[in-house]
């Protein structure tokens, strides 16, 4: 349909023409300047209606809102032939609401038992159509009722999901009610009586479509008396008497297709029921093991009959059901479709085949077997493909889901296998699934965008889905009012934010305020959503400049209020994550302090640390880590009990995940910089576990206890708790044996507090530490002809430049520089270096902390050991050049923790 866009020209303000006025191009100087504008109102009633049927019911209401012309287009009955709930909160009010438009309603859509319950307020008498998810908890009662309101029923699906609380009875009550029906599908009964089988085949003559599948029992001589039935599927149907079975479905007068798949039928089996029948036209046996043991079974000893299993390439076995398939089209499916001349028979059984191949693939999926891979690498991620393109809607969301679902395989730790997400890729499934993502049906985008978050843990898949233009999609689906969709689109994000080349693309797209808006949106109930959004920030945040677009998008408010009022596990995780990791950037950005200042946000990460999930307590302990940077912050975490709780989290997490150990220990390592938190950890007990803690063999914990155990080591009191809990042990053993050089270095300098001279009565003890400290500082330093930069690159201690010291650290270490103990100079001296190279991340704060004048003094002192003398001259140095940047006004790049 071509468009046209009316103009209204104005004349003079009085007089006006409806029809268009088009210039003649190379005379534009002749025509009026007149003031444009689209007519929307006057667009042709089909035009709108056409407009009408490619929106989302939301979208329909918003635009049938606009005038009376258009509100009383959009309760047209063509508008309302079918009806997708499944997307929807879907009750008794609802329904009411929707009745009057409903008259002509023939195809719905719905999910779960509430929605099921409310589907006879609708009074949609001539629904022809009933398609139901979520079933396992739809009664007979319920179902019964649908039936007996809807006598005209011809298609009845129930599933994927297991209907366990369905019995025979309620199959009985509809075969009685529905006599127009030609398709039932139903899946998981636990038993199908003969009683059940044998009123549909007496009250529905019309039953030409029947499943039962992954149902326990069946009756099998029972479905051998329902003589009008062309398609059967028993697909995972256990316990099937096979004998039984083919003694009774052999002489069904027109069964055209059977589907035996995922169930235990074998060879013997299989060539009888094709042998016998004379009307089986195709037989599908896919993930029959009994079958598939036979090797040399062969399908070409059928002439005329289709065998699709394992085995069998699906697209040639279907090729023989056409007349002229001699020049074999790679995909069957295409070229079925693309015929002009169609067979209605042959239409039908391609119809067929696809939605039956389709659920058994979703399935073979979801079992997850073993032995699959060389199946799914060369054939079953295709067929996925081609099913994608089918012309009906389930079947193009199932295998949709069926891409999403054979590629994960470990659901619990997110691991997906690349060789089948990049055989999707091969295939052209990215281009794809991102045209289906775009589609105007919500079910279908849903399933898409599920498909397109699980391959982009796949860092090529990832990349080809960024370069197809997929973050632009994902970003927009994230801000779809359909709950579901906007789930699945923020799944997307997350996963595709953890490349650092995607980051700045997804804000760039509106990806930040969409997330945000989406913890705005479904603040309760919506645990899916909120996870997702919360992790895709959390990545997000990682990142320096994006870091700062969370923050003006509302996203430390939002985040804060998930943390607070949140109660599912996964959401206070995420949102605990993404907290710690805007209070990550240091010196680069406010939004440590700014996270610190959100009402609540302190206190309710203090209360997470008591959380019974180790994810929750691990990722709350990390933030409060690094919002403990922050001087206020310090303060206030301890006014919320945090010492108290995070004293508690390391004793408790002695047998927990090294992510947590590190964690509880960095928090208190953090707060410890205060002295009086200090003191107050030491009260505690918050000693004893940071020395079990430092024995811990991963360098990442060690490192963080030894690091808390320096700061209150500061503290005379909290020095002789760590003599008597066997803490100088522990120090000496990390001074020489870590092989962490970060360990190691403030193991000394933790050493070095203890035995400053407040210590006199350990004097005993002084002399091991003492030359592990010398050996420590000097171990790093090199002889005094070498130039300051050679002596600095190789002193240098890597992750030392990720430490933040307060300005009462630093004049610790000044203070140290004029003790008598020449150990003690050499140990300030090491750390002032590491703590101003150039490139480390606080490099600069530090510096600013420091007065040259002190430190020219030191270099110069005689009693200054000769270590201690290049140290500080090398300190000097890098205050010069901190001093020289400043002056430029250079913004100086900081590394990511």
């Amino acid at each position: 349909m071509s468009r046209r866009v009316r103009q209204r020209v104005e004349d003079k303000g009085k007089n006006k023409a409806d029809s268009p006025t088009y210039p003649v191009i190379g005379d534009e100087d002749l025509v009026p300047k007149v003031q444009e504008y689209v007519d929307w109102t006057s667009l042709p009633y089909d035009t709108v209606l056409h407009l009408f049927t490619r929106l989302n019911y939301r979208d329909r209401a918003s635009l049938a809102s606009t005038c009376r012309t258009w509100r009383s287009l959009g309760a047209s009955s063509c508008l309302w032939g079918s009806l997708d709930l499944r997307a929807h909160k879907f009750d008794h009010s609802m329904a009411a609401s929707l009745s009057t438009r409903c008259a002509n309603l023939q195809k719905l859509r719905f999910r779960g038992v509430d929605s099921a319950d409310a589907l006879i307020q609708i009074k949609a008498r001539n629904l022809l159509e009933i398609s139901g998810d979520y079933c396992r908890k739809i009664t007979d009662a319920t179902l019964c009722m649908i039936a007996a309101r809807h006598e005209a029923l011809e298609s009845l699906q129930l599933g994927p999901d297991f209907c366990e609380k369905i019995t025979s009875d309620a199959i009985r009550v509809i075969a009685f009610c529905c006599p127009k029906l030609k398709k039932l599908r139903v899946s998981g009964m636990r038993d199908v009586s003969s009683e059940a089988i044998e009123s549909l085949a007496k009250y529905c003559p019309q039953l030409t479509d029947l499943g039962f599948l992954d149902c326990l029992n069946i009756n099998e001589e029972a479905l051998g008396k329902v003589v009008s039935i062309r398609y059967l599927s028993v697909a995972g149907t256990s316990n099937i008497k096979w004998k039984v079975a083919l003694d009774n479905w052999d002489k069904l007068p027109k069964l055209t297709g059977l589907d035996v798949s995922r169930t235990t039928i074998d060879h013997t089996a299989v060539s009888r029921l094709l042998k016998s029948s004379q009307s089986l036209k195709v037989l599908c046996a896919l993930n029959c093991p009994f079958l598939e043991e036979d090797k040399s079974f062969s399908s070409n000893r059928f002439k005329g009959k289709v065998l699709l299993a394992m085995f069998t390439d699906t697209f040639d076995e279907l090729a023989s059901l056409f007349a002229d398939y001699s020049t074999k089209p790679k995909d069957i499916f295409a070229y079925w479709r693309d015929l002009i001349r169609k067979d209605k028979s042959i239409d039908e059984i391609m119809l067929w085949v696809e939605w039956i191949i389709s659920h058994t693939l979703l399935r073979i999926a979801e079992s997850n077997s073993q032995g699959l891979n060389d199946f799914w690498l060369k054939k079953g991620a295709t067929l996925l493909l081609s099913l994608m393109q089918s012309s009906q809607e389930d079947v193009q969301e199932r295998a949709a889901t069926g891409l999403a679902t054979f590629i994960v395989v470990d659901d619990e730790n997110a691991s997906i296998d690349c060789g089948r997400a990049e055989a999707v890729m091969r295939d052209g499934g990215i281009r794809l699934l991102l045209e289906h993502a775009k589609s105007w049906r919500e079910g279908l985008q849903s399933e898409a965008a599920k498909a397109i978050a699980n391959l982009s843990v796949n860092a090529k898949v990832a990349k080809a889905v960024a370069e197809e233009g997929g973050i632009n999609v994902l970003a927009g689906l994230a801000k779809s009012m359909n709950r579901l969709v906007a789930e699945e689109a923020a799944g997307g994000l997350w996963n595709l934010s953890v490349g650092e080349d995607h980051k700045n693309a997804i804000a760039q797209a509106g990806g930040v305020k969409a997330l945000v808006n989406l913890i705005f949106r479904w603040p309760n109930g919506c645990d899916g959503v909120l996870e997702r959004a919360a992790g895709a920030l959390a990545n997000l945040a990682a990142d320096d400049k994006c870091s700062t677009e969370v923050a003006r998008a509302g996203g430390v408010h939002a985040l804060v209020m998930l943390a607070r009022n949140c109660k599912y596990e996964g959401a206070q995780e995420q949102a605990a994550r993404a907290l710690a990791n805007l209070a990550a950037h240091g010196d680069s950005n406010n939004n440590n302090a700014v996270v610190g200042q959100e009402a609540g946000a302190l206190e309710a990460l203090v209360q997470l640390t008591q959380s019974l999930h180790e994810g929750v307590k691990q990722e709350a302990a990390g933030a409060l880590w690094n919002l403990s940077f922050d001087d206020k912050n310090r303060e206030s975490i301890a006014g919320f009990g945090g010492v108290e709780a995070l004293v508690a989290l390391a004793k408790s997490c002695s047998n927990a995940s090294t992510g947590l150990q590190e964690r509880a220990a960095g928090a208190l390592w953090g707060l410890s910089v205060s002295e009086a938190n200090s003191i107050a950890i030491g009260h505690e007990g918050g000693i004893p576990p940071l020395i079990a803690l430092a024995r811990s063999e991963a360098e990442d914990v060690h490192e963080t206890a030894a690091g808390a155990l320096w700061n209150l080591a500061f503290n005379p009191g909290n020095a002789l708790r760590i003599v008597e809990e066997g803490g100088v042990i522990a120090l000496v053993h990390l001074c020489s044996s870590s092989s962490s050089k970060m360990a190691r270095f403030m193991a000394a300098l933790a050493l070095a507090y203890m035995f400053d001279g407040r210590m006199d009565e350990y004097a005993m003890i002084g002399t091991p530490s003492e030359s592990t400290s010398k050996s420590a500082a000097a171990s790093s330093s090199a002889p005094t002809m070498l130039a300051l930069a050679q002596v600095s690159e190789k002193a240098r201690i890597q992750e030392a430049g990720h430490l933040r010291c307060s300005g009462s650290e630093i004049g610790r270490f000044v203070t140290m520089l004029r003790n008598h103990s020449s150990t003690l100079k050499a140990c300030a001296a090491f750390a002032l270096l590491q703590f101003t190279i150039p490139g480390g991340r606080h490099a600069m704060h530090h510096a600013s902390l420091m007065q040259a004048k002190v430190l020219r003094s030191a270099a110069a002192s005689a009693n200054m050991p000769r270590e201690a003398k290049i140290f500080a001259k090398i300190v000097l140095r890098n205050l010069e050049h901190h001093e020289a940047e400043s002056s430029k006004g250079k913004k100086v790049s900081y590394n990511r923790i």
